[in-house]
C-alpha cells in the first residue's frame, strides 16, 4: 500500500493552481454528498439492522484513511458523518427528491472540478489513476491541516515527492 505522502504527491501534481484547489474544495464535497444521497436509497439488512450503502462505503473509505493517517482520518470521519446525516435526510424525502438532489449535486460538483482543471491546464488525476477519486477528500482535509500549521512534515514530504516526480526523477 502506498503511503499518504505518495498518494498525495501524485494528486498534488494535478492540483497546483489555487483556483483549481478552490473549485475542488466545493466540488469534491458536492460529489461525496451526491453519492451518499444516491447510496442512501439502497439499504442493506445486517443482523436485523438497516444500513445504507452510503454508510458501508463511508466506513470502507474511512478505514483506508485510518491506515494512512489517524488524525486526518478522524477529521474526515467528522466531515463524512455530517455529509452522511444530511444525505440520509435527503434520501428519506423519497426517491424522486433524492434523485434530483443527487443529479444536481453530482453534475455541479463535476462541473466545478472541470472548471478548476481548465485553470490548471491539466486533466484530472483520476484520468491517470482512478483511485485518486478516494484520495481527493483526504488531500483536501490535509490542505486544511497544512493551512492551519499542522502536519508540516507531511506537507514537506508531499512537496518533495511531487517536485521529484515532476522533474522526472
Amino acid at each position: 500500500m502506498k503511503t499518504l505522502e505518495e498518494q498525495m504527491s501524485f494528486y498534488q501534481r494535478y492540483h497546483r493552481n489555487p483556483k483549481n484547489k478552490l473549485t475542488h474544495f466545493l466540488g469534491v464535497p458536492l460529489i461525496m454528498f451526491s453519492l451518499f444521497v444516491l447510496l442512501g436509497l439502497a439499504r442493506i439488512e445486517i443482523g436485523g439492522i438497516s444500513i445504507s450503502a452510503a454508510s458501508v462505503l463511508a466506513v470502507a473509505v474511512l478505514g483506508y484513511y485510518f491506515r494512512l493517517d489517524a488524525a486526518l482520518a478522524l477529521a474526515m470521519t467528522i466531515f463524512t458523518g455530517v455529509l452522511l446525516i444530511a444525505a440520509h435526510r435527503v434520501a428519506a424525502e423519497g426517491t424522486a427528491a433524492a434523485l434530483f438532489v443527487f443529479a444536481a449535486c453530482f453534475a455541479g460538483g463535476w462541473i466545478l472540478q472541470l472548471i478548476g482543471h481548465a485553470f490548471e491546464g491539466k486533466r484530472p488525476a483520476l484520468v491517470d489513476n482512478f483511485f485518486q477519486v478516494f484520495i481527493a477528500p483526504i488531500f483536501l482535509m490535509a490542505e486544511v491541516f497544512f493551512a492551519l500549521g499542522y502536519k508540516r512534515d507531511i506537507a514537506e514530504r508531499v512537496e518533495q515527492l511531487a517536485a521529484r516526480s515532476e522533474a522526472g526523477g
